[in-house]
């Protein structure tokens, strides 16, 4: 990114803007959708990007990158408590695809209803990223069918009995009756304001 000229950053935002993770379509449509007059100044705009991997093919198709669909990553931490003045060291570019695995197959996300999470930070609304398997360790965090139910719990074993455990202590916890599946467990989480 530090590379780019001028005006391919703003092309590269132009795309991001209008494409986001969606395959890029023909030259000719992306010229008539950004008013270029020109597609083989298009045309070199990706020649440069897909050389710096910031365009990547799937599938035969072109999709701007993970990399370069992320946000910027400052390297100096933000106190939650007291003010501090922000450095202009970015890091790295992030993207939460890539940090949270959400481009895996494996990995999925759903958004949280209700509030037996809360005492762990996992409010009603936020997203909840889950890698699949079915084996889970002490306390891990899971999704789990409990006879019949799907529910996002701490996964709790002692022994060789195992409950469901909930992070709210207005709730109980949950003992399998007939069945316990663990569909998968969480590796990350995101919340709008």
């Amino acid at each position: 990114m530090k590379d780019l000229t001028i005006k391919q950053k703003e092309f590269l935002n132009q795309l991001k803007e209008n494409y986001g993770a969606n395959a890029l379509p023909s030259l000719e449509i992306i010229r008539q959708n950004l008013g270029y007059k020109s597609r083989n100044s298009i045309a070199q705009y990706i020649k440069a990007f897909k050389k710096t991997n910031l365009l990547e093919e799937r599938s035969g198709r072109l999709y701007i990158s993970n990399a370069a669909r992320g946000a910027f990553l400052f390297d100096t931490k933000v106190r939650a408590g007291f003010a501090n003045a922000l450095d202009d060291n970015i890091e790295k570019l992030i993207s939460f695809d890539e940090e949270l695995s959400l481009n895996s197959p494996s990995v999925f996300v759903f958004k949280v209803a209700g509030d037996s999470m809360v005492e762990l930070g996992i409010y009603e609304g936020d997203y909840v990223s889950i890698r699949k398997t079915s084996e889970a360790k002490d306390k891990d965090i899971v999704l789990a069918n409990i006879d019949g139910i799907f529910t996002l719990k701490t996964y709790r074993k002692k022994d060789s009995k195992v409950w469901l455990e909930p992070a709210n202590p207005s709730y109980q916890n949950i003992y399998p009756k007939n069945s316990l599946t663990i569909f998968g467990v969480a590796v990350g989480i995101a919340r709008k304001f």
